[in-house]
């Protein structure tokens, strides 16, 4: 199945608005956030890896290519949503072709943004539930989440509404998947695990998201500009 089959509906982003924002990126904390790692405390943290999901080095993996790209991203970060409505239909067109191998690194600092649902965390797992159910719909859920985004400080969308996104993309029924927060553990981990430190990076750490590494070093370009990317990534 193609990546960049039509439902992958996008938005269009109109660069007076995209200039308009401080696209610097989402600040991340300087630790965990107790209240979630204690919220999530209960769930097991899985291991190995099952579909798409590398559980052991913290990512979702999608493709086969020589260049590796890690991209770093939050749920309700709205800096991401410009990210992946400006570069989503290009990655996913380099996957297919061949070209990278796209290593999806969630997080959760944003958790606090989200009115006590932790929203972020809860996004991560259910993005997760699709990659261990149909990998091949991994991109496409991760496009609806961020076509669906809420805003900052808002409740964000509920654990049905999250299960609902997978209508319109062919990906199983994952509604017990969320409910049972099969995955927030594992994201919580991965999101601490990348603000303490990153192996094999020009960067130390993830500061904040989205943020993108090719072959290990870090691209520094406006997140929504398609062709600055594009030539980073060719340059590997």
């Amino acid at each position: 199945m193609s990546h960049t089959a039509p439902r992958r509906i996008r938005l269009a982003v109109a660069l007076g608005v995209a200039a308009a924002l401080a696209l610097t990126g989402c600040a991340g904390g300087g630790g965990t956030d107790s209240d979630a790692t204690a919220s999530a405390s209960s769930v097991p943290i899985p291991t190995g890896t099952a579909g798409a999901a590398h559980f052991d080095d913290g990512y979702l993996q999608v493709g086969e290519g020589a260049t590796v790209v890690d991209v770093y991203f939050d749920p309700m970060c709205p800096i991401c949503g410009v990210f992946e409505k400006t570069n989503g239909d290009q990655l996913a067109s380099l996957v297919d072709a061949g070209t990278i191998t796209l290593r999806l690194h969630p997080m959760t600092f944003l958790d606090r943004a989200s009115q006590g649902t932790l929203y972020s965390t809860r996004a991560d797992s259910a993005l997760t539930c699709v990659a261990v159910a149909k990998p091949e719909a991994t991109l496409d859920y991760l496009a609806a989440l961020y076509e669906n985004q809420p805003k900052e400080n808002s409740k964000g969308l509920s654990d049905d509404e999250l299960a609902g996104l997978t209508d319109d993309i062919g990906a199983p029924d994952i509604a017990d998947c969320v409910a049972g927060g099969t995955y927030t553990s594992w994201a919580q981990r991965a999101n601490d695990a990348a603000l303490a430190g990153i192996e094999g990076a020009d960067i130390p750490a993830i500061q904040g998201t989205p943020t993108v590494l090719v072959n290990g070093k870090s691209y520094q370009g406006p997140v929504n500009d398609a062709g600055a990317l594009a030539e980073f990534i060719a340059a590997g």
